[in-house]
Formats: C-alpha cells, structure tokens, sequence
C-alpha cells in the first residue's frame, strides 16, 4: 500500500511538473522595453501587482476555510444537518458553504475590486453597487449549485454504485447548457444590452460579411457603470451566440481600432473558440467528478472527514477543497489553450483589416488604457494569463 502510495505521490508532482514546464512554452520572447517606455511599464506593475497578490490571498483564504472545515472540528455542525430529511440537510450545507467561501474572501475582493480599482480611477461604482454585484453573484451562484447538488445526492442515494456513470454525464450536460443559457439568463442580471446603431454598426456589419461571417448586430453594454476599462467579448453558441463591445471602448478607441477588436472576436467566431472551450470543460467536469470518485470510495477519505459517505453533508468541504484545487491545477493547462485561442484571433484580426499599423497600435492603446501587465512573471503568466502580453500581440505587426 506504502509502495502505491508513494507511485501516485511521484507521478503527481512529475504531472505537476510538467503541466507547468508546458504551460509556459508558448511565451515569446518579446521585450517589453522594445515597444512601451519603462514609466508605462513600471506603472503597469505597481497597478497589477497588487491585484495578483490579492488573487493568491483569495485562493489562500478560499483553500484555508475548506481544509478547516474538512478536516477540524470547525464543520461539526455539517454532519448534524444529515438526518431523515436528506434533502433539507443538502439544501443547507451547499447554501452556507457558498455563502461562507463568499464572506471569507469579501475583505481582499472589497480591497481589490473596489478601493484599489477606485484608487486608479478605473472604478464608476458606489459602495452600494458593488456590494450589490456581489449580491447578485451569490444569488446566481445558490440558484445553480442548490438544485445541482441535491439532485446530485439524490442520485448517489439511489444508485449507491452506479452514481458516477450517472452523474459525470449529466455534469458534462450542465456546462454546455450554462454556457448556452448564460448570455441570455446570466448577463443580463449584470449589464444592460443594446444593439450598435448607425455607421459604426454597418461598417462592423460589412466586416462581418467580407469574412464570410455575417452578424444580425453587434450588442453594446453598459460597462461604465461599472468601470472605465475597455473590452469586447464573444458568448454562447447556436442561437444565443452574440458579439459584446463595452461602451466605454466606443467612447475612448477610435473606430478604426474598435474595427480591429470587432475582427478579433469575429476570429473567435470563426475559430468555433467558445464551443470548442465549452467541450473543454464539460469533459474536464466530467473527469474531475470521477476523480471525486476515486477520492471518496476510499474509506480514508471519509474516515478524516468524519462522513458516513460521499452524500453525508460533513463529505461536502473536502468534496469542494478537492475540486477547488484540482481547478487550480488546471489553470495552466486552461490558459494555455486560451492564449493559442488569442493568438489565432489575433492573426485572423491582423489579415483581415489589413493594417499592421492600426492593429499594433490598437493593442498599443487598449493596454495602457486598461493598465495591462506589460511584463508578467512566471507565476502570473501561467495563472492569470489568458491571453498573451501586449508586447507580444504588436509583434504580430511590427516582428520579433
């Protein structure tokens, strides 16, 4: 058992290893004092390093509650909602922990969300607005893992030894479902939408058509109620897929640079980007439920919670503490895919309007204007990177 155990220890750290050896093999080499002055640089990292420390501190304290919980005598009161009405017992222990991962990490996100987000002018919202994102955050959150957890108990209740060939499919469906819904049911809760009229909208529009990739419209969100930051973003799929500009882009970029972030998330359409990452993770779902699996048919995983079983609510913080950092584990991995997902929009944006110039300098513009982080750290790079630094998105235009 000792000679297994120490197999699995040593495969999973050369795993770890090697994810992260391989997560960082697609950064090219580009200097970021070759295309911004270093006052921009060093600006840059005196905004976004603190936010990457806030973001370690908040997986930190997120980490700390659950492992107390799972494993001290801190989530008692846990085991003593399982009883004869099993449904209540769920009910109520994935509703506190949700609440309680939110309360836990509510100091750092305050900091980081708001005071510092206000501190550098990026920030439009009061106290009471933000508090109410947050708010609407949790709502939506109890809405989706409430029902989801129960039906899951339920279904590990019933078929005690069938349950993963059960539950890893339908986990797979949830997630293909979300992502289908939420653009329509999700963000609308958060922004308002509507559709870009006038020149702006018929030049995007015949963009759309030159590319062989026709648009009913390009929606505008009311971004600056919140922020002064500028994006653009492409979701769902099927019938809710829909191409999102912020208001604040259209204000502070000039139309032939909104031109060019239109073309990139027609690239992300054309790259099927969006499906593609929700198969993603619908099968990575469905592979983390039987790794939960695996994890709790061992009597030793319920036996250092004190569970009676998977389904017992006193199993639920170590359920979640395992998912939580298998979701860690996977940031690597998953960043990875997303910036070659970038790249390949980014070129496609490039070749489509044509204009090395006005690309770079689009990029140019949207980095210093959002204080993006010009020179990120290893760390950083591989966990929060979703898509490639500013200096290496100009060097599509202007070469290594």
């Amino acid at each position: 058992m000792r000679s297994r155990r120490a197999i699995l220890v040593g495969a999973s750290i050369v795993l770890l290893v090697a994810v992260w050896v391989i997560s960082g093999l697609d950064r090219a080499d580009v200097a970021a004092e070759r295309v911004f002055p270093e006052e921009a640089i060093a600006r840059a990292d005196a905004y976004r390093a603190p936010l990457h420390r806030a973001f370690a501190l908040r997986v930190a304290l997120d980490l700390g509650l659950l492992a107390s919980l799972a494993f001290t005598g801190a989530g008692a009161w846990l085991g003593r909602l399982r009883g004869p009405r099993w449904v209540r017992g769920a009910i109520l222990a994935i509703a506190a922990l949700v609440v309680l991962r939110v309360l836990v990490r509510l100091p750092v996100s305050f900091w980081a969300g708001y005071l510092h987000e206000h501190e550098w002018g990026f920030s439009t919202q009061t106290v009471w607005g933000w508090l109410s994102d947050v708010g609407r955050s949790v709502a939506v959150a109890l809405a989706v893992s409430i029902p989801a957890y129960a039906a899951a108990v339920w279904v590990v209740r019933r078929f005690p030894r069938r349950w993963p060939a059960l539950l890893a499919p339908a986990t797979a469906a949830l997630v293909l479902s979300a992502s289908f819904v939420w653009p329509v049911v999700v963000e609308p809760l958060f922004n308002r939408f509507e559709p870009l009229r006038g020149p702006a909208a018929e030049r995007f529009e015949s963009l759309a058509d030159r590319a062989g990739l026709p648009i009913e419209g390009v929606l505008v969100a009311d971004a600056s109620r919140r922020t002064r930051k500028e994006n653009a973003y492409v979701s769902g799929f099927g019938d809710t897929k829909r191409l999102v500009l912020y208001d604040t882009l259209l204000r502070s970029a000039p139309l032939e640079e909104v031109e060019v972030v239109v073309a990139h998330e027609l690239g992300h359409r054309r790259g099927g980007h969006v499906l593609w990452g929700t198969l993603v993770g619908a099968v990575g779902a469905a592979g983390v439920l039987v790794l939960l699996w695996l994890l709790a048919r061992r009597g030793s995983a319920a036996e250092a919670t004190g569970a009676s079983g998977v389904a017992d609510p006193r199993m639920l913080p170590a359920l979640l503490l395992a998912i939580a950092l298998l979701n860690l584990a996977a940031l690597p991995p998953a960043n990875l895919v997303s910036r070659a997902f970038e790249k390949e929009a980014d070129r496609y944006a490039l070749s489509l309007t044509g204009d090395p110039e006005v690309y770079a300098a689009t990029q140019r513009g949207l980095a210093l204007r959002n204080l993006s982080d010009l020179d990120p750290g290893p760390v950083a790079y591989r966990f929060l990177f979703t898509h490639p630094p500013a200096p290496e998105r100009i060097s599509y235009a202007t070469g290594p």
